[in-house]
């Protein structure tokens, strides 16, 4: 019989910390595909891949750190659990927090969350607060919640959450038979870049034992080389100080003052790598370059990886033939509205045709 895939924490419980296997809360995340981008890579003179993280169980990346936090939680005997979200956090959590038997508190900006985000966190029965400020307002605020109350925060400054997000390096790792070159991602709140730098180090064998307290064998021989974007409107760590009201039409990523702000500093200089912004209209080129050459459609956020690749190869900044893995953190019906318009900001519309095949034909340009 084939191997069934069984969730991050059963396949990868000898890297993880003893205490998130001891009431292991999975969904099956995980075990995401890593598919080879011919058009990326004729784009940029490098071989590209593309770590599709939107084929998680809530269809984000989020998962692998929801099933560690949710599980270490469960583990204490937590009732509930909160946090602070931009919408992918949101409908993790309350996933998790359901197939747990908790109740899940999640704290949202007024108005800055996409629907197809707001639309999981209620159905999977969260407790959904739009808070008048912005993600890092709400942030505070459940932080200050779970210190003050019984329940327990997990948004990214959670370490579990990073002990779980490091797993999509290990997958990489296993995929390719060594780290690559570069690894590219979009930079939010800065736990991803964080955990993916943890997961390539631990696998190189520069990182902690396994929960045993056993030194593990090393799996790849290098490191790669951390490359993060950050959208411009929204570009603390570029800008070297906070951004009090961001703004971009890549939601996930609007946050002006992120949690992990000095350990993604560290994963790009430990690395040799960069933390650079893309505008809004970069990042609407990349989704569109993923959805109709790649063949993957992610929300825009996740586009932001590709777009700062594209950027840099116009600039002569990719080194020919290097192996690139961009991380693309969420599925495109995520916030499907950017799908649905052209680059000019009009609105898509269908061809209307009569019912009979001759029209359909012509239409389509066929002889």
């Amino acid at each position: 019989m084939a191997h069934q895939w069984r969730g991050i924490i059963a396949e990868y419980a000898e890297r993880l910390p003893a205490h998130v296997t001891e009431r292991i809360v999975t969904l099956g995340e995980g075990g995401t595909p890593l598919v080879e981008a011919p058009a990326l890579s004729a784009r940029t003179g490098a071989q590209v891949f593309v770590k599709v993280e939107g084929m998680n169980p809530t269809g984000s990346f989020k998962d692998r750190g929801m099933t560690t936090a949710i599980s270490a939680a469960a583990g204490r005997g937590a009732q509930a659990v909160v946090c602070a979200s931009t919408g992918n956090t949101s409908a993790s959590a309350a996933a998790y927090a359901v197939r747990a038997g908790m109740t899940c508190a999640v704290l949202v900006p007024d108005g800055k969350i996409a629907m197809g985000k707001l639309s999981q966190a209620i159905a999977h029965g969260a407790r959904l607060l739009q808070v008048d400020g912005n993600f890092d307002d709400c942030l505070v605020a459940a932080r200050k919640l779970a210190d003050s109350y019984p329940v327990e925060l997990v948004n990214s400054v959670n370490p579990d959450r990073i002990e779980g997000q490091k797993t999509g390096a290990f997958e990489i790792v296993d995929a390719l038979g060594d780290a690559p070159d570069i690894h590219a991602l979009p930079v939010g709140n800065a736990g991803n870049i964080t955990a993916y730098w943890k997961g390539f180090r631990e696998y190189a064998g520069q990182g902690a034992p396994g929960h045993a307290g056993e030194d593990l064998p090393a799996v790849a021989t290098r490191v790669p080389q951390m490359w993060g974007f950050q959208a411009a409107g929204a570009a603390p760590i570029v800008a070297g100080h906070p951004i009090t009201e961001p703004e971009t039409i890549a939601t996930a990523i609007r946050i002006g003052n992120p949690a992990s702000w000095e350990l993604a500093e560290s994963a790009r200089d430990d690395s040799g790598g960069v933390i650079e912004a893309v505008t809004d209209e970069q990042i609407l080129a990349a989704h569109r370059v993923l959805s109709s050459e790649v063949g993957v459609f992610v929300e825009p956020a996740s586009a932001a990886g590709v777009a700062g690749i594209l950027s840099r190869a116009e600039r002569g900044l990719v080194p020919a033939g290097a192996r690139i893995v961009v991380t693309v953190t969420g599925h495109g019906l995520k916030d499907p509205q950017w799908a649905l318009r052209t680059l000019d900001g009009s609105e898509v519309t269908p061809t209307r045709v009569s019912a009979d095949v001759v029209s359909i034909a012509d239409a389509l340009g066929l002889d």
